[in-house]
């Protein structure tokens, strides 16, 4: 994911359906086809990230394909770093994580995750993406900062 908020125009705020109050990014043409993923800032600071899944989702077995979710992690990653990466361009240089479960149409997938360190270039994050209470990936990656390509 290319996490430029400029070509993104930043955050969206959604104001009606089951994720009203949440926001969004509505310039990444590939997220918009996969999700629509949402993020929010929780009381305490936190960031929770979140998604209602379809049938677009599920693979022939009728779970979530693996694609979707690694997808979503990668969403994860930028919204769960937002603050470091305010201002800036950056891109997904590693993502890795384990499939512990899975979801059905109609779940409510969330997230949430922190930042585990921040440096000059590179933001490193971990993550843990549930539905229902059970866990479905935990995971790690990270962000690095990079100059806009003309």
């Amino acid at each position: 994911m290319d996490g430029s908020n400029e070509m993104q125009g930043g955050p969206r705020l959604v104001t009606e359906g089951d994720f009203a109050g949440w926001r969004t990014w509505p310039g990444d043409p590939f997220e918009s086809q996969s999700g629509p993923f949402y993020f929010r800032e929780e009381a305490d600071g936190t960031i929770r990230c979140a998604f209602r899944a379809e049938a677009k989702h599920m693979n022939g077995g009728g779970f979530m394909h693996g694609g979707c979710v690694l997808t979503f992690a990668d969403f994860c990653l930028f919204a769960i770093a937002a603050k470091e990466l305010e201002g800036g361009h950056s891109v997904t240089v590693s993502l890795g994580g384990e499939f512990v479960g899975t979801a059905h149409v109609g779940d409510l997938i969330e997230c949430t995750g922190e930042v585990v360190k921040a440096g000059k270039s590179m933001v490193f994050v971990r993550g843990l993406i549930s539905t229902g209470g059970e866990p479905m990936m935990p995971f790690s990656g990270v962000v690095k900062r990079v100059a806009r390509r003309l």
